[in-house]
């Protein structure tokens, strides 16, 4: 029998984040191994992923 480790919605969200394109919108560079950093502050949850590349950062954000 298996146990499945139980992720909350943040979690999931992230992973989906992190399945999506992983190019930059400044300078088009393709980063294979970069992810989502997650910060949380109240009621905002924002997602932030940097360019190794250009180190233009890519923000998204959820109101609760």
């Amino acid at each position: 029998m298996s146990v499945q480790r139980s992720r909350s919605p943040f979690e999931r969200l992230r992973q989906k984040f992190d399945d999506g394109d992983r190019r930059c919108r400044e300078c088009g560079y393709v980063d294979a191994d970069g992810g989502w950093r997650v910060t949380a502050a109240g009621s905002e949850v924002r997602y932030q992923r940097m360019c190794p590349t250009c180190d233009a950062v890519e923000v998204r954000e959820m109101r609760l």
